[in-house]
Formats: structure tokens, sequence, C-alpha cells
């Protein structure tokens, strides 16, 4: 919830986050399935109820320039999915399902419903099978490309797609992938044919930003949101 509320502060009016389950079956905030990195906590997400969740120092893991832990022992906690929305809903979310079984999409579908945020979302993963029963059940939300997907397309970029349907409404991509280079202004291009926005991961440096938002491309997930605003308050 800091990290979000610092992100607001200084202007981000979209926000990046991956969701697990706990075992009593609660939306919760998180990177990693476990709380080892983040916490200094052996605890895994999906065994644990929320009560013991909420117990672990989630600010324990941020690690400044001079190596201090400046957020660690602050009473920092883990959140509920349903926490950051209601806290944040006048901002648009991109939400990453990191687990693919048990099935979280009852779960995420109901918070959604309860937060209002619908319409505000757009649902992401590297996994088929949320994506594939997210778009059965509410194909209103948008969705990204899962890794499978993403291949497919990238594969067909140097010909023409008749008849192409895309799956998903955003490529959430990183700007290469080993020697290939992903994000180039033909590949922007391409997508945008097909009315299919692009965003790139995870991009943190000022220089490469700005090379980016000079092909056309939808969206920059970084860590860093000011160094992004500023480039975008230059244009």
């Amino acid at each position: 919830m800091v990290a979000f509320q610092a992100a607001y502060e200084v202007g981000a009016r979209y926000i990046e986050l991956d969701v697990h389950t706990s075992r009593d079956g609660e939306v919760v905030v998180s990177h990693d399935p476990h709380l080892e990195r983040t916490c200094n906590n052996p605890g895994i997400i999906l065994e644990m109820a929320y009560a013991d969740i909420l117990k672990a120092d989630a600010g324990y893991g941020f690690v400044d320039d001079d190596g201090k832990r400046p957020f660690a022992g602050k009473g920092i906690t883990i959140p509920r999915l349903s926490e950051v929305l209601g806290e944040f809903p006048e901002l648009r979310f991109i939400i990453e399902i990191k687990q693919s079984a048990p099935s979280l999409i009852e779960a995420l579908l109901k918070v959604l419903e309860r937060t209002g945020m619908r319409r505000r979302v757009i649902v992401a993963s590297e996994h088929q099978e949320p994506l594939t029963e997210i778009r059965t059940r509410a194909p209103s939300i948008p969705t990204s490309f899962c890794s499978t997907e993403v291949g497919f397309f990238v594969q067909a970029l140097p010909v023409k797609m008749a008849g192409y349907a895309a799956p998903g409404e955003a490529l959430q991509i990183p700007p290469e992938y080993e020697s290939f280079k992903l994000v180039t202004p033909e590949s922007v291009a391409a997508a945008h044919q097909l009315g299919i926005e692009m965003h790139i991961w995870t991009v943190n440096d000022a220089s490469e930003m700005k090379e980016l938002l000079a092909t056309g491309v939808d969206g920059i997930i970084t860590d860093f949101p000011a160094r992004l605003l500023k480039l975008l308050h230059q244009n």
C-alpha cells in the first residue's frame, strides 16, 4: 500500500500488481507465492490463512541504495486486493494472476463486483488457464496475452494475419527476448492494426523509456513512475 500511495502521489494513474489466494480464499496482493524474499517469512501464501499472512512484515524486502531497510518493522502488511481497489477507486489496474491452480477467478470476480472496478481493470497472466476462464465467464473484462499467445503473435508478425482474432486486448511484453527485439515501430504498428495495445515491462532507464515512447507503445510498466511521467510531460 505504501508503494501504491507513493505512485499515486507522483501522478501515476495506472497500477500493476500481482495476486494469489490465501488458504481461506482471500485474494491477496503479492508478487511471490511465498513470503521469504519480501517478508523474511518462510510461509507459502496458498497454505496460510489471511490472518497469519497479515502478521508478515511486508516492508522488510525493500532495500535502499545504502543497503538499509527503511520500511522494515513499520507495520506494513500484505493487503487484500479489495483493500487496494477500495483505497484507489479512481485508478486503473493491471491485475496479474500468478497462480493457475487452484483457480482464483471466482474470488477475483467477486472482489471486482463488490468494489465496482470491473471496468477499471485488465487481467493478465502468463498462464493460459486463468485467462481462458475469465474470458469465458466475464468476456467484457479485457485481458492480456499469456506466454504461448504472445509467442504465436510474434512469430506471425512478418506475415499478414488474415482472419486473426486476437485473444486479448493487450500484449504485455519485455522490449527484447533473448536476442530477438520484440518492440519496434513495425511490431507496434502491426499490433495497432489488429486493435491490440502494447504494454512494455519492466523499464526503469529514462533513455530506454524515451526510445519506446517513440515507437508508439501504449504503456510502459516501471518501478519508477516519476521518471516516465517526467518524460511524458516533456512531450
